[in-house]
């Protein structure tokens, strides 16, 4: 009996985990964009995308946005790779509050006339934010592989749509910097620092050779000579001297030393 229980409370188990996967992966509401509790339904990502870079709209009154980059608060961005920004709205207005889209764009920073290049458009289906609620809309871009590193400036806007009239909002106007791909471990720092042990290693190689010149040169050096003189007594001078005090007083010398 206790055995039959079991297994009918493990077959009920297992059967309810299945009818939770198989809900999960039919239930669109699974790729609901995340956001703040009081947002309530923020939509979808939607698949057909628009082109919004040539349209400009103006923003509406009592709406505020904020940008954030979660994962990268110097906003240093690698060429080519994806980055992740955060924007939130708040809607202080007295309508519902529909996203659109949201798109961004690069330029140079001395003059934002000179567009580099514009970033993809993320697209929102169903996503609404009601009066007096705020709600966060992740976007997910990539700058070009071939963009030289160096300081740009983005311009990202937020599009949406109140009692069917479109706006928008400029999220962020500021400041990225554009690194290669690969981070720290670029072709430029690898060749710097192959260079930089290159230079360090002659170097080493001409600080060795001077010691070894030296060394030899201190080895090679002759010793100095002392130079011992010789008294020698002119043959002339001593005839000249016999006989006299002198001669017998080196007689006298020699006697005494044999």
């Amino acid at each position: 009996m206790k055995i039959r229980v079991l297994f009918v409370l493990a077959l009920l188990l297992f059967s309810s985990s299945f009818l939770q996967v198989a809900r999960a992966q039919s239930d669109p509401e699974a790729e609901v964009v995340e956001g703040t509790k009081e947002g309530g339904d923020l939509g979808i990502v939607g698949e057909d995308v628009q082109d919004f870079s040539s349209e400009s709209y103006s923003p509406a009154p009592g709406i505020e946005t904020i940008c954030v980059f979660p994962k990268n608060p110097s906003k240093v961005v690698a060429a080519g790779e994806e980055s992740e920004l955060l924007v939130g709205m708040k809607n202080d207005g007295e309508s519902n509050l529909n996203i659109i889209a949201i798109q961004a764009s690069v330029h140079l920073p001395f003059d934002h006339r000179y567009l580099v290049q514009n970033l993809s458009v993320q697209a929102f289906n169903n996503a609404t934010v009601p009066p007096s609620a705020q709600a966060t809309f992740p976007y997910i871009f990539a700058v070009s592989k071939f963009m030289q590193p160096g300081s740009f400036d983005l311009v990202g806007t937020i599009i949406y749509e109140i009692d069917q009239n479109a706006y928008q909002n400029v999220f962020y106007n500021g400041t990225i910097e554009v690194t290669e791909p690969g981070g720290l471990l670029s072709v430029e720092s690898v060749f710097l620092f192959c260079l930089g042990v290159a230079l360090l290693g002659l170097l080493g190689f001409w600080i060795r050779g001077q010691l070894q010149n030296l060394s030899k040169k201190t080895k090679r050096a002759p010793k100095a000579k002392v130079e011992v003189g010789t008294a020698t007594t002119d043959a002339s001078m001593d005839e000249w001297l016999q006989g006299t005090a002198y001669t017998q007083s080196q007689s006298n010398k020699l006697k005494k030393k044999k």
